[in-house]
Parts: C-alpha cells; sequence; structure tokens
C-alpha cells in the first residue's frame, strides 16, 4: 500500500510569505513592554479589572489560534466558537464531576479539541471559500443545541449549563506555594480571580512562543505555502491534505485551551454562552488586530471585551448600530487591521530613515 510523503521541500517552502506573521513587526521593545504591563496589572488592578484582562487573554489566545488556520494557512472558520464550548465544557465536566483541578484540565482540552477540529477537516478538505465558511457556520449554529440535548443532560447540564467549583461557587482553589494574598495585598475571595489571571497569562505567553516558532518551521512555511499559491505548493510536492488538517487540529486545540481558561474564569458554563456571535467576536477580533499577526490577537481581545460596553455606555438602546458604525471606521481606516498600521508607519519611518 502505497504511502503519502508529508516532507516538505526546502524550494516548496523557503519564500516568505508577503506579511510577516509573528512579532517582527512589534519587535522585542514591544514585546517587552507589553508583557511587563500585562505583569504589572494583578499588582495595581481592582479585581473586576483583572476579570477583564482575564477575558482579553483568553480572547487573545482564542484568536491566536484561529489566526494560525486562516491567517497562516488561509483557511476560513466562522465556527470556533464550537471549540471554545468544548474545551469550556470539558474544563467545567472534570473540574466539577471528578474534582480535577483546572489547570490539569487545559491539557486534557488541548487533546480533545485536537480530536475534534483534525476530524473537522477532513471532509473540509473538499470546501474552499465560502462553502468552509457555510460548514463551519453549521458547527456553530449546532453546537450549542447539542449540548441541549436530553441524553447529554447527565453530562452538559442541559440548559441549567454547569457551576464550577460547587458546591460554594467559590473561586478556583489557589495552591498554597503561591501566595496570591500576600503578593497582590487581596483578600482570600478575589485570591482566586488573580491566580486564574496567573495562569492565563502564562498560557497565553506559552502558546503565542510555541505559534511563532511553528510558523517560522518547515510546517509554518508549508502552511503558509498553501495559502499563497496552493497549486504551486502541491507541485512541489507539499502535503496540503495533511498540512491543512493539521493546521484545523492545531487551532482547535488551541481554542479549546482558551474555552477551558474562559470556564474557571467564569465559573460557569452554558450552551447559550457559545452562540454564533462567539464564533463572529473572534473574527472580528481577528480581522481588528491583523490577519496573519500573532501578537495583534491582545488587540482583538481587548476589542472584543471593551468595545461593545463602551458602545452601550455611549449610545443607550443602539449600543449594537454604534459597534456596528465602529467597526466599519476600524475597518475604513484600517483595512489590514492594527497590525497593517504598524507595517504602513514602520515603512514610513524606514524610509525617512
Amino acid at each position: 500500500m502505497a504511502t503519502t510523503d508529508t516532507t516538505v521541500p526546502a524550494a516548496a517552502v523557503e519564500p516568505a510569505a508577503p506579511a510577516k506573521p509573528a512579532g517582527a513587526w512589534l519587535g522585542p521593545v514591544g514585546l517587552a513592554a507589553l508583557a511587563a504591563v500585562l505583569i504589572a496589572v494583578p499588582f495595581f488592578a481592582e479585581g473586576f479589572f483583572v476579570f477583564q484582562t482575564t477575558k482579553i487573554l483568553y480572547y487573545a489566545i482564542s484568536i491566536m489560534g484561529l489566526n494560525l488556520l486562516t491567517g497562516i494557512n488561509g483557511q476560513f472558520s466562522l465556527g470556533h466558537g464550537a471549540f471554545v464550548a468544548v474545551g469550556a465544557y470539558v474544563t467545567a465536566v472534570l473540574v466539577e464531576f471528578y474534582g480535577m483541578n483546572f489547570i490539569a484540565t487545559l491539557p486534557i482540552c488541548a487533546l480533545v479539541c485536537f480530536c475534534f477540529g483534525f476530524l473537522f477537516g477532513f471532509p473540509a478538505l473538499r470546501l474552499e471559500g465560502i462553502y468552509l465558511a457555510l460548514a463551519t457556520f453549521a458547527l456553530a449554529v449546532a453546537t450549542p443545541q447539542i449540548l441541549k440535548l436530553s441524553p447529554l443532560e447527565g453530562i452538559t447540564g442541559g440548559v441549567q449549563g454547569i457551576y464550577l467549583f460547587s458546591p460554594t461557587f467559590g473561586e478556583p482553589p489557589v495552591p498554597s506555594w503561591f501566595p496570591v494574598q500576600q503578593l497582590f495585598g487581596v483578600d482570600e475571595f478575589d485570591a482566586g480571580t488573580y491566580w486564574v489571571y496567573v495562569v492565563t497569562l502564562a498560557v497565553a505567553a506559552a502558546v503565542y512562543w510555541l505559534l511563532t516558532n511553528l510558523v517560522k518551521s518547515r510546517t509554518g512555511r508549508a502552511m503558509m505555502a498553501i495559502r499563497d499559491n496552493p497549486i504551486a505548493a502541491r507541485s512541489m510536492g507539499v502535503d496540503a491534505r495533511f498540512y491543512k488538517t493539521m493546521a484545523f487540529g492545531i487551532s482547535a486545540a488551541v481554542v479549546g485551551v482558551a474555552g477551558g481558561l474562559a470556564a474557571a474564569s467564569t465559573k460557569f458554563v452554558a450552551p447559550d454562552s457559545f452562540t454564533f456571535f462567539l464564533s463572529v467576536s473572534l473574527l472580528v477580533g481577528l480581522v481588528v488586530g491583523g490577519v496573519g499577526w500573532l501578537p495583534g490577537a491582545i488587540v482583538g481581545g481587548a476589542f472584543i471585551v471593551f468595545v461593545p460596553n463602551y458602545a452601550e455606555e455611549i449610545s443607550k438602546g443602539l449600543s449594537g448600530a454604534f459597534f456596528g458604525v465602529f467597526l466599519i471606521l476600524m475597518i475604513y481606516v484600517a483595512p489590514n487591521g492594527v497590525g497593517g498600521l504598524i507595517r504602513a508607519a514602520a515603512g514610513r519611518l524606514k524610509r525617512s530613515g
């Protein structure tokens, strides 16, 4: 029986992508400044702002996962909210029914979602463009309904969902070796919120590092070659089927980890928390941050968290309209997202210098 050779010839993947996908446009100084700000947040911010920043971080992780699929590999998805749901429910079930620490559930979230994404990637191989978008749209719409099915109520909690860390509905347990209360000057009630922030920040940094190295590797160059010119990539021996399904699997694994962190942060999961609007929000965050630009995920996450709230405060009852107008203006001013603005500014500085 013939086997498929997944070895990528150097000539097929050596040419660099037109847009730099990782942190090259931000630079070490910018990344260090961003890291310093995020590390400083729990030392100076109140509990609610720490909770909001945690949301930004797990949204950013989700956007990085989507960026690998869309920005790096060129596959369009409207269904990644489904993988967030799967990851969140894996963490919720393992924490609530089996007493696992939420950190220990994150690798399981990644594994389960990788399998789902990889398997979904096989039928998706026959679809491109709008047809792939429709297939992933169906996945996003179907997932909340599946979670509500009566046969699954014993696991998913049905419409009522699952509360984590019951019976007290308290905070995630903080390990004794990490002095959250003493380090951040908070009481016992807020300690869990700060602990989840620390874990989420560490996971976000690890995901960024892993994806940046993946994009720079042979595998990443193969994915970008398929994105830029799939016919040429195939003619040079790149196994498009393998790399497309791997991109789907890895992307889903990253998003699933974000879902597990979201469950630990909110301490509650329910099917209606993972509607199609979540998938659209991730796509909006991807576009705002910059397609193919991994550091832009933090900007996209902040946009998802803060802009709808500001829209509600500014225009009571018309928040959706205000948000839509703001998004249109954003796309008009920066069609390539924040990453495009930074590239343009860097180009002008280089020419002027």
